[in-house]
């Protein structure tokens, strides 16, 4: 599967991460010239163009045109120097996109596209996932009060009641459930026509990773798992998921679907699977796209 792995998006970083270096003063964009800069405009980001291609780490001066980013986040290090996030308002896209040295692309378009090397793509996810959190919380959730920024971006603290506020990562089971030599799998209508993907869902406060799996799949499909293996996991910052990708074996094949939750789903033969990673099935039917984690999933039981 290392084929697979090696485009699953947002799942390798450069990140060096340095708790220690956020208990103190933490560097600046300012005083590190050398540094390299995640910039979004709203929760886009900002890439510009290499002779391969694109980055999406930055030099200070590209954000030059459109004023100093607030907030300024000190995320670790990327070959031994600082690396930040930053953000500007979604309208100053407009100051990169018509300008050839740079792309601004959708942060999904970017995994799905390998726009950036594959390492980035981690940086990138920890940067918008810690953007996005701070534009969502900047009121204490105890008492109301305005939260400061702390710890370099990795905390927001109330001088009010004295509250420490971090950042949350809402964890997602997302399962390939097998019944022999078959694999279920599910498509949303919101889904591109002919996608099937594996089923998945929000892991709840005092459950377990495997009974997360079961209830899912009882819910969605109505097929009661039994053992639950773990393979892989994926950073998803949409808005700051992460993806625990495991494979359930089913104690039986008859379905029963939550027309809520799924517009179909059936039970697919290896064989069957083989085409639809190859986009040769008669039907036209494909798995997700290389940067899922679900086409992981898929291919790993398709080359068994």
């Amino acid at each position: 599967m290392t084929a697979s792995l090696d485009r699953l998006g947002y799942a390798h970083s450069l990140l060096e991460r340095h708790s220690a270096e956020r208990t103190g003063p933490t560097p600046t964009l300012a005083d590190t010239p050398d540094a390299s800069l995640l910039l979004f405009c709203g929760d886009v980001p900002v890439l510009r163009v290499t002779e391969g291609g694109a980055t999406c780490l930055l030099a200070p001066e590209d954000a030059a045109r459109a004023g100093a980013p607030s907030p300024e986040l000190f995320l670790g290090r990327v070959g031994g120097r600082p690396a930040f996030a930053g953000a500007l308002p979604a309208d100053a896209a407009g100051l990169f996109a018509d300008d050839p040295a740079y792309r601004v692309l959708d942060a999904r378009a970017v995994a799905v596209e390998g726009a950036v090397p594959a390492p980035e793509m981690g940086v990138m996810a920890t940067a918008k996932s810690l953007l996005g959190w701070h534009a969502r919380h900047g009121f204490c959730a105890n008492c109301g009060t305005a939260t400061t920024l702390s710890c370099g971006g990795f905390r927001r603290d109330c001088a009010a009641c004295g509250t420490e506020h971090f950042p949350r990562t809402d964890p997602v089971v997302i399962m390939l459930v097998t019944h022999g030599d078959r694999c279920l799998l599910g498509r949303q209508a919101r889904f591109a026509p002919g996608v099937y993907s594996c089923l998945a869902g929000f892991l709840e406060p005092g459950e377990t990773i495997e009974d997360a799996v079961r209830r899912e799949t009882f819910e969605e499909a109505g097929v009661r798992v039994g053992a639950v293996r773990y393979h892989l996991s994926q950073p998803w910052p949409f808005p700051s998921s992460l993806m625990i990708g495991c494979e359930g074996e089913a104690q039986g094949d008859a379905l029963v679907l939550d027309r809520t939750e799924l517009e179909d789903a059936r039970w697919f033969t290896r064989d069957e699977v083989r085409r639809m990673l190859e986009r040769t099935h008669p039907d036209g039917l494909m798995t997700p796209p290389p940067m899922a984690i679900a086409h992981s999933l898929v291919r790993l039981f398709a080359e068994r």
